[in-house]
């Protein structure tokens, strides 16, 4: 395959292509995209205002003395800023999201009509109860839903987040711990766990040991046994674990862990590859987060708050934050108060209101249009998916595990590029100019020059074929010594590659306006 070496270019005038510029930097389509600030100008507005009339300002003395420098647009100037800048992203309806370990799946557009709906759309949190019946209906369909699927008797549905479910989930155990009067300060986490694991448990005041992985990926269970003493408040594990691996030993990890009184928490963000297979509470767990953005096909962020609901065991229903939907002899009712909960003793709430109605809206338009059969059938593909990426890349590419199956998402290392000169980000800068986002790279931390890919369920037999034969490809030009080709990725960007370690320790995170060049002083023509 032939490659230019000539690619987008960096600003106006730059070789392009075949060795061509253009006078304003674009590309036919692909826009040289300035800055906001470089567009517009700081002393004009696009809108007319009149005079404001004399008035008593009430800021005691906090009101500005200048103004601010907000650049001057016209409306079709600023709407095709914007559109511009739109074009340039990644996403999910563009292309194939191979992101490891985040479970970048398709949304459907009926969800999206469904949480347009009168009611769901423009619901808000202050109404009365009798006139949200409906929406909250909704939302104890989503909760006894989640239940059903994962096996548990309780779910915190107003967690905005993984990450904030995590914290709902550690809060419960801490509340349990405290109600016995066992003040406990030691949370294990395997190495392989994600970053916001250890970070959640440390929030709460808790030291964090890690544990280590054995040789085939998995959670080592007698370091697990070793490391367990009367300290340990809990474990937090992930299953299917970050190597793409199930933790074939968890119920005797669950067992000893009980045996100790510490809790079980497991990360929920692979739930995606043993939905309707295998329920969470059945293997012992006591609390797990779901993100609904990966699971159940709501968005990554939604415009807003996303969903992260908790499931809790029944050891740690009683501490579940408020509030709750009940349903009362007068339809669905709110608990809001702890002297509404009966003997439940909730540790407080996670938020102001329940939760994302949008979001919920959303997974239960996905729970009803896949039902039980489809859900069960969505976690299988995904993990055809990855398995049939495994057995197709495995001769060009190298397993740090070994050819053994894999759940959700399938891992490979850096192995296959030694002596190559091309290392793990050059293979990602390169996999942008064949229109593709990189998978997750460098993580886990257990696996040098990682590459972590999941597919999920939503790509066809001839999505993977495409996206396989160009790894095939760039793995080959790696081995053959075709480095040009990655040493420069990307090429075709509408930036280049930067000095990431630059930007990462000195961003520059404001735009300032560049002092005018003086002009050259004239020279006589005798000179």
């Amino acid at each position: 395959m032939s490659m230019n070496t000539q690619g987008r270019p960096t600003s106006p005038g730059e070789a392009g292509e075949g060795g061509h510029t253009t006078f304003t930097g674009n590309r036919a389509l692909m826009i040289e995209e300035a800055l906001i600030y470089e567009t517009g100008r700081l002393d004009v507005t696009g809108v007319d205002l009149a005079d404001g009339d004399d008035t008593e300002f009430h800021l005691g003395g906090l009101e500005r003395s200048d103004t601010p420098n907000l650049p001057g647009m016209s409306e079709p100037e600023a709407v095709r800023h914007y559109v511009r800048l739109s074009q340039k992203n990644y996403a999910i309806d563009t292309g194939l999201y191979p992101l490891g370990s985040c479970t970048m799946k398709h949304n459907p557009r009926l969800n999206e009509k469904m949480a347009r709906l009168p009611g769901f759309g423009d619901v808000h949190p202050l109404q009365p109860v009798s006139t949200v019946q409906g929406a909250l209906e909704l939302i104890d369909l989503v909760a006894n839903a989640l239940k059903e699927l994962t096996g548990m008797p309780a779910v915190a549905m107003s967690p905005k987040a993984g990450a904030h479910g995590e914290l709902c989930g550690m809060m419960a155990i801490k509340a349990a711990l405290e109600a016995r009067g066992d003040a406990r300060s030691l949370v294990l986490v395997p190495e392989s766990a994600h970053g916001t694991n250890p970070a959640t448990a440390a929030l709460l005041g808790y030291r964090v040991e890690s544990i280590p992985a054995r040789e085939d990926g998995t959670v080592d269970v007698a370091a697990v046994k070793e490391r367990l003493s009367p300290e340990v408040a809990g474990i937090m594990l992930t299953n299917p674990n970050t190597c793409g691996l199930f933790e074939r030993d968890i119920i005797e990890i669950a067992d000893a862990v009980h045996a100790a009184g510490a809790y079980f928490y497991c990360d929920g963000a692979n739930l995606n590859a043993i939905l309707g297979r295998v329920r969470p509470g059945d293997l012992g767990i006591d609390a797990m987060h779901i993100n609904l953005h990966k699971t159940f096909s709501t968005p990554h962020g939604g415009g807003g708050p996303g969903a992260g609901p908790v499931v809790l065991s029944e050891a740690l229903a009683p501490f579940a934050p408020l509030p709750w939907v009940v349903s009362g002899k007068d339809g669905f009712e709110l608990v809001e108060h702890a002297g509404q909960a009966g003997p439940a003793k909730p540790f407080g709430r996670m938020t102001a209101f329940h939760g994302q109605m949008g979001m919920f809206v959303r997974a239960a338009a996905w729970m009803l249009s896949h039902g039980a059969d489809g859900m069960r059938q969505a976690a299988e593909d995904a993990v055809l998916s990855a398995n049939y990426i495994r057995a197709c890349l495995k001769d060009v590419m190298s397993l740090p595990f070994g050819d053994r199956p894999c759940m959700h998402e399938v891992l490979f290392d850096d192995q296959f590029l030694n002596g190559s000169g091309v290392t793990t980000l050059d293979f990602a800068k390169a996999m942008i100019d064949e229109g593709y986002h990189p998978m997750t790279m460098y993580f886990p931390l257990v696996v040098h020059g990682a590459l972590l890919i999941e597919p999920t369920e939503s790509e066809s037999k001839a999505s993977l074929d495409l996206f396989i034969a160009t790894l095939r490809d760039l793995a080959m030009a790696a081995k053959r010594g075709d480095t040009e080709r990655f040493a420069g990725a990307p090429w075709y960007a509408p930036r280049r590659r930067l000095d990431e370690t630059r930007a990462a320790r000195q961003p520059v995170l404001r735009w300032t306006p560049q002092a005018p060049s003086e002009p050259e002083p004239k020279r006589d023509a005798a000179e």
